[in-house]
């Protein structure tokens, strides 16, 4: 280990990343973001930031991440550090679009490209992923697994890399109770007893799948929405046969396993965040992009649309905001640079050394609505009413039998004495209740999820720090006992949802 010898500080760090260069995927996404703009603030003398986006050329790539990345308000102090024309010029020196993808071998590459990034990459960071819990199984599987297989054969090509550093979700290690330690999976290695994982089964398993929809011979539109279908149900279907409970969470635990098999001699950190939040600290606090699970009580509140919520409010929601993510994955990459053979697994998690209940949330969304009405379009306050909250998933189902599923039984019957009168209203009102009940079986285990993860390996990391920099005043901070929930959440990450979700 390189630096694990208690002389970890902000300066090394910041140090570190002078003259290198670094191929990042995934960089149009929240985390992403993040980790770029901050590599540039700490240390402008970094050589090349080399951003991997889905683009048709290179002239779209470098308009994507124009739009998609460096005009965010996230880059503020950079614009102001060096102006608004010498911000470009800085950007255009050290950013460099490209246009591909990680679902391709050589991500789409060519040849010319490949051999430049092959000599000049020293950090590969692969942020890419498709995170929707229901997705399809074959696009889950291109992003989630095939991308890390396609990155380590670039990554063995690569003449000077020191690291590669993956992201992947602390809700890979499935819906567990009790400690879930900072470990890998192996080969084959599954949540459900007398079962086995092989991932070229699972693409094959893909592949007949397709083919026999194909046979079927359904008309290319309707195909097309069949197969979208299909796929997305044997994504939730083969997640539970092996003990995970969407397709997200079980294909990234897959990219993992496969990381661990295929990496090699190149030194791997697999960081697992938790919930990722606003900034907490820099460069501007709040700053936040896409909405969160747990966010959904704050913009019902928001709003006054949501009149209930699936949520036990003395269950801990792991949350962990952006910016420490990306300080520990800094850290992560400088302790861990040429460490040859490396696999190491960090939790950047909050459950163990600061749980945050959901009714912390809550309290603070209800505290702030108080305080600080939202107005209607009218001008008018809208009232804030309290929400009601579910503490199991067949409560729910029993609250949405007597409250929706009866009244469409009988709106079903007045329709068949009708003659079809009511027919457009009842399938409607229908496919909404369907649609609610599949949300809550999809992200039903995740509200309830009661496990709590072990962070010891990120805690070492944090005290190789300790002696040198106080946590308080550390640029690269990750520790989450600095924190205080009921601050964060009403002066932070709530008026920060406020003003970047919800605009």
């Amino acid at each position: 280990m390189v630096m694990m010898d208690g002389s970890l500080d902000a300066e090394k760090i910041a140090a570190y990343f002078k003259g290198k260069s670094i191929l990042v995927t995934g960089a149009t996404g929240f985390l992403g973001k993040i980790l770029v703009e901050k590599i540039l603030r700490v240390q402008p003398d970094v050589r090349k930031i080399y951003l991997l986006v889905r683009a048709i050329d290179a002239e779209s790539a470098k308009q994507r991440v124009e739009a998609e990345v460096t005009d965010a308000e996230l880059f503020c102090l950079l614009r102001e550090k060096h102006g608004k024309g010498g911000f470009e010029l800085f950007v255009d020196e050290k950013i460099v679009p490209l246009a591909g993808d990680v679902i391709f071998e050589n991500m789409g590459l060519d040849a010319p490209m490949l051999e430049e990034l092959a000599k000049e990459v020293d950090i590969i960071v692969n942020g890419a992923a498709t995170t929707n819990f229901y997705e399809r199984y074959d696009v889950a599987l291109d992003v989630n697994v095939m991308g890390v297989r396609y990155l380590c054969q670039f990554a063995k090509k690569c003449a000077n890399l020191k690291m590669l550093l993956h992201v992947s979700t602390a809700f890979a290690a499935g819906d567990r109770e009790g400690l879930i330690m900072e470990k890998p999976f192996k080969k084959g290695e599954t949540l459900k007893e007398g079962t086995y994982l092989d991932i070229d089964v699972e693409l094959r398993l893909v592949g007949d799948v397709k083919k026999e929809l194909l046979q079927d011979g359904v008309g290319s539109g309707d195909h097309d929405k069949t197969e979208r279908k299909a796929m997305k149900e044997l994504g939730l279907q083969r997640s539970r046969h092996f003990g995970w409970s969407n397709t997200y969470v079980f294909t990234k635990a897959m990219g993992e396993m496969l990381l661990g098999q295929l990496h090699g001699a190149i030194p791997v950190v697999i960081l697992r965040p938790s919930i990722i939040t606003s900034i907490f600290r820099d460069p501007v606090p709040g700053w936040m992009q896409g909405t969160r699970t747990i966010d959904t009580i704050i913009i019902g509140y928001a709003k006054q649309n949501l009149s209930c919520f699936l949520a036990d409010l003395e269950l801990t929601m792991d949350v962990i905001p952006g910016d420490m993510v990306a300080n520990a994955m800094m850290a992560a990459m400088v302790a861990h640079s040429g460490e040859e053979g490396a696999e190491v697994m960090y939790h950047t998690t909050s459950s163990l050394r600061n749980p945050a209940p959901y009714g912390v949330l809550y309290e603070s969304g209800r505290r702030h609505f108080y305080e600080n009405p939202r107005l209607g379009k009218d001008g008018r306050v809208i009232p804030t009413k309290e929400m009601h909250f579910f503490k199991t998933i067949a409560s729910f189902h029993l609250y949405m039998l007597v409250k929706y599923k009866l009244p469409l039984e009988i709106l079903h019957l007045v329709n068949l004495l009708l003659c079809g009168l009511f027919s457009q209203l009842y399938e409607d009102l229908n496919r909404k209740y369907k649609f609610v009940v599949h949300l809550v079986d999809v992200y039903g285990p995740f509200a309830f999820f009661r496990g709590c993860f072990d962070d010891m390996n990120l805690e070492r990391l944090r005290l190789t720090m300790a002696a040198t920099t106080g946590p308080e005043e550390d640029l690269f901070n990750f520790d989450p006992k600095t924190i205080d929930w009921n601050e964060y959440f009403y002066k932070i990450h709530i008026p920060g949802i406020l003003k970047y979700v919800l605009k």
